[in-house]
């Protein structure tokens, strides 16, 4: 478990990195409550950014967005509107996205980002 811990965080930092480097700007991470907890979330341009990020070390338990079902969608947009709840000032428009982090131990990281998937 200890592996899996830190390899998910290892894949956050990598996505925050990416996220970063394409202009966003990180506000908040492992933010929780009830529901669950939001990965990061993000400020681009004038949207808030709620950014769910899987990562794997290879290929064996297939694509990381192939764990991004619809019962985790539907989970993220409950954490999204608790999170927007929870803030005081106005969060303006919102989106959903996804980052997947392939890890391996012996290869550099690939980061790939799908925006809107809800």
């Amino acid at each position: 478990m200890a592996h899996n811990t830190e390899l998910g965080r290892h894949g956050e930092q990598l996505a925050a990195d990416h996220l970063q480097a394409r202009g966003m700007r990180v506000i908040d991470r492992n933010w929780r409550c009830p529901y669950g907890e939001l990965d990061l979330v993000l400020r681009d341009g004038d949207e808030t950014v709620f950014v769910e990020v899987k990562t794997r070390a290879g290929d064996g338990y297939g694509h990381p967005f192939e764990a991004i079902t619809a019962r985790k969608l539907a989970r993220l947009r409950r954490l999204a509107l608790a999170w927007c709840d929870a803030q005081e000032s106005p969060t303006g428009r919102i989106r959903i996205d996804a980052v997947a982090v392939f890890a391996p131990s012996t290869a550099p990281a690939i980061v790939e980002h799908l925006e809107r998937i809800a």
